[in-house]
């Protein structure tokens, strides 16, 4: 199995330290509610965890909650609430979400503010070590004192200067230098350190809580492709100087990031469409199936006819998954050849796209086999597991989805009539055509108009 490693920029054979595999995936930082692209990401570190223990591997995964920053202050004081009220109520929202989308938890879920006297106890040794320094109760870390920083994003300290807005201000030795602890400003939640009242900074929350819970060498660390400088380039110096071991991650793995139209999909941005959305809309298996049809490294935008051609493609593999066999069925589809090619994308660097073109290959070999009369059982079990592998259930539809969705259909069907009546037969017709792409069809019989779901 070849995964490619961003230090590295190549494809490399997969290496753990023992079976036992230690995966990070950066978390969240729980001040609004989650949106696709937090969804696209989960998504692909779920079907990675899932293909690794399906490989064989014990796989032991941590994954943070960045419950306290500038965005949670600020959006907490706006709301007149205590900042631990805020980032509850979005970290139960997200597990609901995590949930509903069938993405596995992971096993520790730390949080930042729960771990304080392990980041004050790091950042202590960084000091004695002469990597980090503190002016007016404010830490930073020496870049120019860490071997090898830049190694991660591929730059160095002078390319850095000169792409970065930055100045030399009073309490930094280098415009580089980042922070490990923020003095506490007026009205600000703080906790007591050597230094003063404060709080950690970012890059020191994700370093403290890998190396607690998964020790010197993290197998496979991941997030998205935007964390590659300066957060996981910080990571890797801090934790490296603080450890005094190399590498502190032997895989770096970064997925793409979901644009909507040239922009990435954020909450800063505003640009984003919530998984709550997302999810009153789209079924879980064709969300899952939208965003592992492109491969995990590239860009992803986002658009409704793509997540349309998502669900009925979900809907085509679940059909398969249920036809009825063949009571006269001599010989077996041999469903052998489908999951070799499987399998084999999958052990290429998680190459979804691939591995899923074989599920519709399996599935249309089905249909072929069950019109012919062959058995189908088998290739029908394999189809399910190998689907189970991408976290696809291909679970039959929720009636009661359809229960709640007929009012609303009757009411288009019903203004739809009606504009056939006045001939505004343009519009009529739009209806009927943003229905389709939907995956809903509209069938005029004598009895009248009747809608399904397109196969």
């Amino acid at each position: 199995m070849k995964i490619y490693n961003t230090a590295s920029e190549r494809k490399e054979d997969f290496a753990p330290s023992g079976p036992a595999v230690k995966m990070y995936v950066c978390g969240i930082t729980p001040y609004d509610s989650c949106h696709l692209g937090h969804a696209m990401s989960y998504i692909i570190f779920d079907v990675i965890r899932r293909y690794l223990e399906f490989k064989g591997y014990q796989v032991t995964h941590v994954q943070n909650f960045t419950d306290i920053d500038d965005k949670i202050i600020d959006r907490s004081l706006r709301l007149s609430i205590h900042h631990q009220e805020l980032t509850e109520r979005y970290i139960q929202e997200f597990f609901t979400h995590m949930d509903s989308l069938n993405i596995m938890r992971a096993h520790q879920y730390p949080r930042a503010t729960q771990e304080i006297p392990d980041m004050i106890h790091m950042i202590s040794t960084l000091m004695e070590k002469g990597y980090a320094y503190s002016t007016d109760g404010d830490v930073y870390f020496r870049v120019a004192n860490a071997a090898g920083y830049g190694t991660l994003s591929h730059r160095s300290l002078d390319g850095m200067m000169a792409g970065a807005r930055v100045e030399v201000g009073a309490k930094k030795e280098h415009p580089m230098d980042f922070t490990l602890w923020k003095a506490a400003k007026a009205g600000e939640p703080s906790w007591d350190s050597p230094w003063g009242p404060g709080r950690p900074g970012w890059h020191i929350e994700c370093s403290t809580m890998a190396l607690k819970y998964l020790d010197t060498t993290v197998d496979i660390h991941g997030g998205g492709q935007d964390l590659i400088f300066p957060h996981h380039e910080n990571e890797v110096a801090q934790s490296e100087s603080y450890t005094g071991s190399s590498p502190f991650v032997r895989h770096w793995i970064h997925n793409g990031l979901l644009q909507m139209g040239e922009a990435k999909m954020s909450k800063s941005l505003g640009n984003l469409v919530t998984l709550k959305e997302a999810l009153s809309r789209y079924s879980p298996d064709g969300i899952r199936l939208f965003v592992l049809s492109s491969h995990y490294r590239s860009p992803l935008t986002y658009s409704e006819e793509a997540l349309a051609a998502a669900e009925r493609g979900a809907e085509r593999l679940r059909n398969a998954c249920f036809l009825e066999e063949a009571a006269s069925g001599i010989s077996n589809l041999d469903e052998g050849p489908f999951a070799h090619r499987f399998l084999n994308a999958m052990d290429d660097d998680f190459n979804t796209p691939l591995a899923i073109s074989s599920l519709f290959d399996l599935a249309r070999a089905i249909n072929k086999a069950r019109e012919e009369g062959a058995q189908i059982k088998q290739a029908q079990k394999k189809l399910l597991e190998l689907s189970a592998l991408l976290g696809i259930t291909l679970k039959p539809k929720d009636k009661g989805a359809e229960t709640t969705l007929a009012p609303l259909m009757e009411l288009l069907i019903e203004t739809r009539a009606s504009l056939r009546l006045a001939k505004e037969y343009k519009l009529a017709d739009t209806i009927r055509s943003r229905l389709q792409d939907l995956g809903i069809l509209l069938e005029d019989t004598p009895k009248g108009t009747i809608w399904k779901y397109k196969d």
